[in-house]
């Protein structure tokens, strides 16, 4: 059996965090929320965190406007989010409801929807189900999942399910 060890925290001064936040964020964009956590790991004192946080948004690192549509864009694009997911990753990030709104306000419906019919489709060939009924229920849970509302959900799975009467699929099930 090998020792366990036990893991040093890594305390730092008001200046060594305000050095390593700087080089995050020019490697990164980061937000207030961020930074404020890693300060908080650090063990940072708490009369010095606002001091730290004041210079690197006077400084640009941190800019949370910029942050969240680099972030809307991230995740409209690549992951495919809906506004529901992106608004609450937002929110635990720290980022403000204003800040939230404005970044939101970038992100094209038409775009969104096609990413939406998009993933469900992709969906649609990778899962198993035992009725029509059961299929519904899963497109609808993966597309609550990425963050859309049900009000643009129900209508692609009710038109992505219509061809689909007995299933070859969804025979086997039943046996």
């Amino acid at each position: 059996m090998l020792p366990t060890t036990k893991r040093v925290k890594r305390t730092k001064s008001a200046q060594q965090a305000l050095i390593s936040l700087m080089r995050l964020c020019s490697r990164a964009e980061r937000s207030s929320g961020d930074a404020k956590r890693l300060m908080a790991t650090w063990e940072v004192p708490l009369q010095d965190r606002a001091g730290v946080l004041q210079r690197l948004k006077a400084e640009r690192f941190i800019d949370d406007e910029r942050y969240a549509m680099a972030f809307v864009r991230e995740k409209v694009n690549l992951n495919g989010w809906g506004e529901h997911k992106i608004r609450s990753a937002l929110r635990r990030k720290g980022i403000a409801e204003d800040i939230i709104a404005r970044a939101i306000k970038e992100i094209s419906p038409e775009q969104s929807t096609q990413r939406l019919v998009e993933r469900l489709e992709r969906k649609l060939k990778t899962v198993k189900y035992s009725s029509i009924y059961d299929l519904k229920n899963k497109l609808i849970r993966h597309g609550i999942a990425l963050g859309f509302s049900m009000d643009t959900i129900l209508p692609h799975v009710e038109q992505l399910t219509r061809d689909i009467k007995t299933d070859k699929q969804c025979d086997e099930f039943i046996y």
